[in-house]
């Protein structure tokens, strides 16, 4: 069975961005008005490079999922893409 684990959910005016992480692989969901994106990655950067890339997402709403993406980073010590140590 695999689980999804939420890593970071931006909301801004213009839209919203989710990373998701489940059996290894980083799922980015973008959506705004009029327009939704959906992609699977192997890293947090590869989603970030994707969604950088994206004409629909204004620079506000990378700004704020960047911003968001390296708190949980720093929050949790790691890419969720990297093994995790301690207790499982």
């Amino acid at each position: 069975m695999s689980i999804t684990r939420h890593f970071s959910d931006t909301r801004t005016d213009t839209g919203r961005v989710r990373i998701l992480i489940r059996a290894g692989l980083v799922l980015l969901h973008a959506e705004g008005a009029g327009w939704q994106h959906s992609s699977q990655h192997h890293s947090v950067q590869d989603a970030a490079l994707e969604l950088a890339m994206l004409p629909e997402v204004s620079a506000e709403l990378y700004a704020s999922a960047i911003s968001d993406l390296e708190q949980q980073l720093a929050r949790d010590g790691h890419a969720p893409d990297e093994p995790y140590s301690g207790a499982a």
